[in-house]
């Protein structure tokens, strides 16, 4: 059954993990903990506490395994890098220091 999540840090499919998500459920590809504020759908980087539910206590690492009993997994927490700039970047030294 696919339940459409990916890893918030690798991208990975986490189609073969049943739901509800375990605190201590990880990554099949890059073994990043999972029951994160990262992969949750509260989670907010533009708010206080990065968190959109007024109740949950805050969590100072959003990348590492809590026990928030609010946390939802978010479909499509995953965002690609956008490399253009670093490359961008890369190509500009390369003509300043004639590679």
């Amino acid at each position: 059954m696919d339940n459409g999540l990916l890893c918030w840090k690798c991208g990975a499919s986490l189609a073969a993990l049943s739901l509800p998500l375990l605190r201590l459920d990880e990554c099949p590809a890059c073994r990043a903990q999972l029951h994160v504020c990262r992969l949750c759908v509260d989670f907010a980087p533009g708010l206080a506490k990065q968190c959109r539910e007024p109740t949950a206590e805050e969590v100072s690492d959003k990348t590492r395994a809590n026990f928030c009993d609010h946390f939802k997994p978010k479909p499509g927490a995953w965002t690609p890098r956008d490399t253009a700039a670093a490359e961008q970047a890369r190509s500009a030294l390369e003509k300043l220091f004639g590679k």
